[in-house]
């Protein structure tokens, strides 16, 4: 019976063949041939070519300033990706729904927009310009608008990793800790913290790589200053634009490196929550294995 219910509720061979290889098809011919010809033509003319490229004055300029935006920018939206998951997590406050869809928004939102806000707000003409122009303070087409703009981009990440996993885990240890005395902080640092840290990881690097390879925000705000205003994938687009394909191959060879690592710590990550999950329900289910031998025992005894 149990058998002609596993034939009845599994696709036959060929359904789940076709499958499998129409994924790996779509994967092949959308990622791993255009990756492939990247590095392809990223080190065709060997290591010396490629190594010239990517320690180019300008190509080291954008390495630079796009390492600085990360280092800017991830650390401000781990501090609000933690701040709005305990807000949305652990109290109750109107207007939760709204601050939810704000979160979303860039998600949603074109990233050219993002630059485009910070060019009206902050640019020479904008609602700020002339009182930071008398101020000699610059924004746009600088350091800080295209920090501003991958803030605006990335800001979602670590919140939408958080918010989730706090909700399924419950305040319950964080209730317990109040009872018991603590501060607020030290629930934060000894109770919160610690349960959240893969998944606050997870979420930062998924935000430090989409900073490291935001383009159309960084685009509009940065005005293309060569040696100055641009990143690693501005530069790409303005080598490419001047016919220097291979230097610009090999500088997108970089974030296709970026890419990987990212990928192979997301692997990590995914199989150190797995291993810690398989270690709590192992000493979850052993007490109450020996609990039930005890009652069992005790039967047998009656």
């Amino acid at each position: 019976m149990a058998r002609a219910f596993h034939r009845v509720t599994e696709d036959p061979p060929w359904v789940r063949r076709g499958l499998i290889a129409l994924a790996l098809l779509f994967l092949a011919a959308f990622l791993l041939v255009p990756v492939a010809a990247v590095l392809w033509e990223a080190f065709r003319g060997g290591l010396e070519v490629w190594a010239a490229a990517v320690t180019d004055h300008d190509a080291w300029a954008a390495i630079r300033l796009t390492l600085l935006v990360a280092a800017i920018a991830v650390p401000l939206n781990t501090t609000f990706g933690l701040a709005a998951a305990w807000s949305i997590t652990r109290f109750r406050f109107t207007g939760k729904t709204l601050l939810l869809s704000l979160i979303d928004l860039p998600f949603g939102v074109s990233p050219v927009i993002a630059g485009m806000s910070v060019i009206l707000l902050f640019g020479v003409k904008g609602w700020f310009g002339p009182w930071l122009q008398a101020h000699d303070v610059k924004i746009a087409f600088a350091v800080p608008g295209i920090v501003l703009a991958t803030v605006f981009v990335t800001f979602p990440f670590v919140a939408r990793e958080l918010i989730p996993f706090m909700q399924q885990q419950g305040s319950e240890e964080e209730e317990a800790a109040l009872v018991m005395g603590a501060s607020g902080w030290q629930i934060l640092t000894r109770v919160t913290l610690p349960n959240i840290r893969w998944s606050l990881l997870y979420g930062v690097i998924l935000c430090n790589a989409r900073a490291m390879g935001e383009f159309g925000a960084v685009s509009v705000v940065s005005g293309h200053i060569r040696g100055l205003t641009n990143t690693i994938p501005l530069h790409v687009e303005i080598l490419y634009s001047e016919y220097h394909f291979r230097a610009s191959f090999a500088v997108a060879s970089l974030l296709f490196l970026l890419a990987l690592v990212t990928l192979v710590v997301k692997q990590w990550l995914e199989w150190r929550v797995r291993a810690e999950v398989r270690a709590a329900q192992a000493s979850t289910v052993a007490p109450l294995g020996e609990q039930v031998a005890a009652v069992a025992a005790a039967g047998s005894e009656a």
